[in-house]
């Protein structure tokens, strides 16, 4: 795929739609090229205080920006029938040709559970969400379309705003089984900081997919988004993320809880070796370098960065100064 490239990681969920735009076009004057933003109807906790609406962000980010632009990650499953989906990203894509792409995941209550209804296990999700995609890429067609399928209906209907290509499909996870069966049916795959030999392994399943199908994983994408806490002295950076980011020390799987407040009320197990070998807090910019490269040097193609605190400008011009220009690609 060539060099890679590293672009900024907005978190809706923590911020005002203005000042993440603000941020956004920052970010790409410091050196960052691309933004992959949350797609949140809650924060993970109020502390965070933020959710707007994923879709009019990045709207007004393709006339602020030149980089690439993608939800990372979207659900079409539950709040959102696929069908909406796909004219969203049609959209965002017939405005802003070669720009987007579509990042689908298959979905945590947090976010889904307001429409009400039953919430499934894993894997009914997964496979709910590659029925989605399977919808999703016949109304990319611009054909006249229907389905019938387990989990959806769409009766006979188009897209009436195209563009002239359909954006790509990624799909974010963390599990061997789906990342097989995304390089066998989908574009790219996303996943998130982990040990080094898991995130390989799951490559290594996302590639033996595409070959089963007939494609070349090397050409592929391989996007990874990455949270870490940098503040100029160790002590902010670590109330950052004990205060802002205390789900990135939770150490056991959120697709199941509902509430913010849940969130809040886990939050006060949260100790500061939970974060250890999950979000590296730091204020030596040369140690996140370090931490950054051992995730290049896997092979990724897109590295999209987080950091957990309200200090937003005067990390991306730190990073874009001492980090940014020492990654070797």
């Amino acid at each position: 795929m060539g060099r890679t490239t590293i672009g900024y990681a907005a978190m809706l969920e923590q911020f005002h739609p203005t000042d993440v735009l603000n941020y956004c076009e920052l970010a790409e004057q410091h050196g960052f090229s691309g933004v992959m933003a949350a797609d949140h109807f809650q924060p993970w906790v109020p502390q965070q205080g933020h959710a707007p609406f994923l879709w009019n962000v990045l709207s007004v980010l393709g006339e602020r920006t030149v980089g690439d632009i993608g939800p990372g990650v979207t659900c079409p499953s539950f709040r959102f029938h696929p069908a909406v989906i796909a004219q969203a990203s049609a959209t965002l894509e017939a405005m802003y040709p070669g720009r987007h792409w579509l990042g689908l995941g298959s979905g945590e209550a947090l976010n889904e559970h307001i429409v009400g209804g039953y919430w499934p296990e894993a894997p009914e999700r997964i496979a709910r969400m590659f029925e989605a995609i399977e919808i999703i890429k016949k109304l990319f067609s611009g054909k006249d379309v229907k389905h019938a399928g387990k989990y959806f209906q769409l009766e006979k209907t188009r897209l009436w705003t195209l563009p002239e290509a359909p954006p790509p499909i990624y799909v974010a996870t963390a599990g061997p089984l789906t990342a097989k069966k995304t390089g066998a049916l989908c574009d790219g795959i996303i996943t998130v900081g982990a040990p080094l030999e898991k995130i390989s392994g799951i490559f290594d399943k996302f590639d033996e997919g595409a070959r089963s199908a007939g494609k070349d994983p090397s050409t592929m994408p391989k996007l990874l988004q990455l949270h870490m806490s940098w503040a100029p002295t160790y002590e902010e950076a670590l109330a950052n993320a004990m205060t802002e980011w205390p789900n990135g020390g939770m150490k056991f799987p959120k697709a199941d809880i509902r509430s913010p407040f849940d969130f809040e009320q886990m939050a006060k197990l949260v100790r500061p070796e939970d974060f250890s070998g999950r979000m590296l807090i730091s204020s030596d910019p040369d140690e996140h370098r370090a931490e950054i490269q051992r995730f290049l040097d896997l092979g990724i193609d897109r590295l999209y960065l987080h950091n957990v605190g309200r200090n937003q400008e005067e990390w991306i011009k730190v990073f874009g100064a001492e980090v940014l220009p020492k990654l070797v690609s």
